[in-house]
């Protein structure tokens, strides 16, 4: 499985043939001004939530890949259903099995409403497994009990979490959702995008490392393979 970071919380997941995009903002995000929207391939396009920062290119990497399938709750699949383009709705604690794998939607703290204010369901996040490997997209959410469900069903090679702070649990908290996890490896996102959630890198990752878990923080545009 291999992961591309495109900036704030938008990533790129390739995965057995398949090419997935979670929560595309990159045409706003001026750090992320070399990456073409445009030339993103998606045969889905997961979405954790309804706010504009997660949403943004939804629509035109949708038109750019009309096979594509918009993953999401409920509400955010049936809005973008109504306009036309190919959804698969879920809600939390349900889980499918597609064509690169399965994907279970899961709980997360903070609020969910499209940009003009119209309600975008409950926010959650996702559990991908594929390939062999277990991948958890947080979203954007507080520190929360109930990651310590996860591991009970599903052992973690990686989590990605929010680490900015100020709309999103910070460093400290997403090192002690690690341990909730029960996973060793964390892709930090959601950070640096505009001022409100700009970080320390190097201390960031200190922190992580005092409860003997890496942070990786990767450059826009760069990739992990797990």
């Amino acid at each position: 499985m291999k992961i591309t970071y495109l900036g704030h919380a938008s990533l790129a997941i390739e995965v057995t043939g398949k090419n997935i995009i979670v929560d595309p903002f990159i045409s706003a995000n001026e750090l992320a001004s070399h990456i073409d929207v445009n030339a993103l391939k998606a045969d889905y396009i997961l979405i954790t939530h309804a706010h504009g920062d997660h949403i943004l290119d939804v629509e035109t990497i949708a038109k750019n890949n009309p096979n594509a399938v918009i993953v999401s709750n409920a509400e955010i699949a049936g809005h973008y259903e109504a306009k036309g383009f190919n959804s698969h709705p879920m809600n939390h604690g349900g889980s499918w099995n597609f064509d690169f794998g399965t994907v279970k939607y899961v709980n997360a703290i903070h609020s969910s409403s499209f940009p003009d204010g119209s309600y975008g369901g409950q926010p959650g996040g996702f559990v991908i497994s594929a390939n062999n490997k277990n991948v958890y997209i947080a979203g954007d959410t507080a520190l929360t009990q109930d990651m310590k469900l996860i591991p009970l069903r599903t052992k973690l090679d990686l989590a990605v979490l929010p680490i900015g702070s100020n709309f999103t649990m910070d460093v400290e908290d997403a090192a002690i959702a690690a341990e909730f996890l029960q996973v060793n490896k964390v892709l930090g996102y959601h950070f640096d995008t505009f001022g409100y959630i700009k970080i320390h890198h190097e201390t960031s990752k200190e922190r992580f490392a005092n409860h003997n878990k890496q942070l990786i923080l990767l450059e826009i545009g760069s990739s992990i393979e797990i």
